[in-house]
């Protein structure tokens, strides 16, 4: 997906969890905000795995 077709859009974390994401982040070698796009997107494929098992 290009950057152009991206939405921003605002967040509110904790400040104590946005750090554990920055230091996260940062171990492996990735912005703050493609951590928790990659984060999300793990989230959305697990849920999917789970779906079709119940299915």
């Amino acid at each position: 997906m290009a950057d152009k077709d991206k939405k921003a859009f605002v967040l509110r974390i904790s400040p104590a969890l946005l750090k554990e994401v920055e230091i996260w982040a940062a171990d492996e070698f990735r912005s703050t905000n493609g951590q928790i796009e990659f984060l999300l997107n793990q989230a959305i494929k697990t849920r999917k795995k789970g779906k079709t098992k119940e299915s």
